[in-house]
């Protein structure tokens, strides 16, 4: 007798096989049997006319910037997600030293959500341990982080020394159990580092086995040559890569995501451990202050601030926003996401050109104005093509990932639709709705490329002997109903959710029993 049996569905297991009539049996947290013969168990969850999956695994989170601040994860369990992969874009909640512990709004997320009471990412995990999380965390440790707490946020290469410092801290988060190391080269203080820099700590994960994760240098109008940086860089450190969130944004741009993603693609074929993964949405969601040329944002936020109100360098700020905005940016596709107290806070959900209008003022200077105003500030920028984001979808190297970050189900602002929806979008819209994918591949998709990728042995299968990470869904119903006008909606259509065996979803509802845990390589 089993402690608990999931029978008469489909088991769709992840590999992208077909689907097939299957019992799944669950004891002690793991996976003992997928059997075509009738299961008994002490608890029986019927699946008939449903599909029986994996968890989904989201390999691009940001979710270590809030999970302990909501543990419950609402928004991942009622679309299937059982594991988040934090780390990305070269943020990370770690390492800490006197140098960057204060700079946590480099991440262009709320600072005062964490407590920032640990240095490394053993004792960051040690604290998301004890919240007792509904989801498995793994952890990256990241560039930004890791050159901040050596450098701050100055503008130079480091010395020898500090390079080695550097790569002394992956290594230490390597030896803690971290998954992978990320850059986000748009961001600083990752964006100041010349390529012998990423490549010599690239080089230092690798030696410990870790993924390379990046937000590549560009993703407009150079994503061709920053997709090509990050194959060389990958090929000069011996690692593997992962490209995050591949896209090109900008009107004049659509079509050059095809051309990176045949890349990625031809550098597989050659030999090279590279994929990418995507949202299935066409805007992307970051900080505001991302905008501003590059030498605006040394220092950190307080020297950013100050360079707004000093004539000469905010002129020369408006005069690089200008050449973004006539080139690369839209600005009327920037919409500002969520505003703190001050003098801009009624504005979420508009754009910087309706804004501008309102005011008087074009809108660079909105940009000025806002910042000055709140600081920096979550942005929804529509950007991208549909027919550019169905490519990269369907293509076999890329895995399906959110690029999100809220946990709740309800809160403040026009957050992007991504953190509610990813899953259910690519497993119900991109199948059953656009037929970008067949249903066994979408699943693949989310569950065994990303564990496999992250490295995580013994999860986004459905094996005996594999994590009793299971979601049992209707996929006439899966639907992700969160959008950019209305985003604070959970997805519906998951009727089952166990994460490490535990029952976080039963019955299409929410049931607060938390499984989670902070998974180590």
């Amino acid at each position: 007798m089993h402690d608990l049996v999931i029978t008469g569905g489909t088991v769709v297991d992840g590999t992208g096989a077909p689907g097939r009539r299957a019992d799944v049996a669950i004891d002690g947290g793991r996976v003992t049997a997928v059997s075509s013969a009738p299961l008994a168990g002490r608890r029986v969850i019927s699946a008939r006319d449903r599909v029986v999956a994996p968890g989904f695994v989201d390999l691009h989170s940001h979710a270590d910037f809030t999970l302990p601040a909501s543990p419950g994860a609402v928004t991942q369990l009622a679309q299937g997600v059982t594991t988040l992969i934090g780390g990305n874009c070269g943020h990370s909640p770690f390492p800490l030293t006197e140098r960057n512990r204060d700079a946590g709004g480099f991440a262009g997320f709320d600072p005062t959500t964490l407590g920032w009471e640990w240095s490394d990412a053993a004792g960051y995990a040690a604290v998301v341990t004890s919240l007792r999380p509904g989801v498995n965390l793994g952890l990256q440790v990241g560039h930004n982080s890791v050159r901040s707490a050596v450098l701050g946020g100055s503008n130079r290469e480091p010395s020898p020394s500090e390079l080695s410092e550097m790569s002394a801290y992956v290594v230490s988060a390597a030896a803690q159990g971290v998954l992978g190391f990320s850059t986000g080269l748009i961001y600083p203080p990752g964006l100041f580092a010349q390529s012998g820099e990423v490549v010599e700590l690239v080089r230092a994960a690798a030696s410990r086995g870790l993924l390379y994760s990046t937000h590549v240098r560009n993703e407009t109008d150079r994503v061709i040559e920053a997709v090509t940086e990050a194959l060389e860089t990958a090929r000069a450190a011996g690692a593997r890569l992962q490209v995050s969130h591949l896209k090109s944004m900008g009107p004049g741009n659509h079509g050059l995501a095809r051309t990176a993603l045949d890349l990625i693609t031809r550098a597989h074929a050659d030999g090279l451990d590279v994929a990418c993964d995507v949202y299935p949405y066409t805007a992307s969601s970051t900080s505001l202050a991302s905008r501003l040329p590059a030498w605006a944002l040394e220092g950190g936020a307080p020297a950013v601030a100050e360079r707004l109100i000093d004539p000469v360098t905010r002129d020369r700020v408006l005069d690089g926003l200008r050449e973004r905005f006539g080139r690369d940016i839209d600005p009327s596709g920037i919409v500002l996401a969520e505003l703190g107290p001050g003098p801009f806070a009624d504005q979420a959900g508009r754009s910087l050109t309706d804004i501008g209008t309102a005011i008087g003022q074009p809108p660079e200077m909105v940009v000025l104005l806002v910042l000055a105003g709140h600081g920096d500030v979550a942005i929804v920028n529509h950007a991208m093509a549909e027919d550019d984001v169905r490519t990269v979808l369907a293509s076999p190297l890329a895995a399906v990932a959110s690029d999100g970050w809220i946990m709740d189900a309800s809160g403040p602002g026009h957050p992007h639709p991504r953190s509610f929806g990813t899953f259910a979008r690519a497993v119900g819209h991109y199948v059953r709705d656009a037929g970008v994918l067949p249903l066994e591949e979408a699943i693949r998709k989310s569950t065994s490329l990303p564990a496999s990728r992250a490295g995580l042995t013994g999860r986004g299968r459905l094996a005996p002997g594999t994590a009793a990470d299971v979601v049992v869904l209707d996929p006439d119903r899966i639907t992700d109903h969160s959008t950019y006008d209305q985003p604070w909606q959970l997805a519906t259509g998951v009727d089952t959710v166990l994460v490490n065996g535990v029952i976080a979803v039963d019955g299409g509802e929410i049931t607060g029993e938390r499984g989670g845990e902070v998974l180590r390589r």
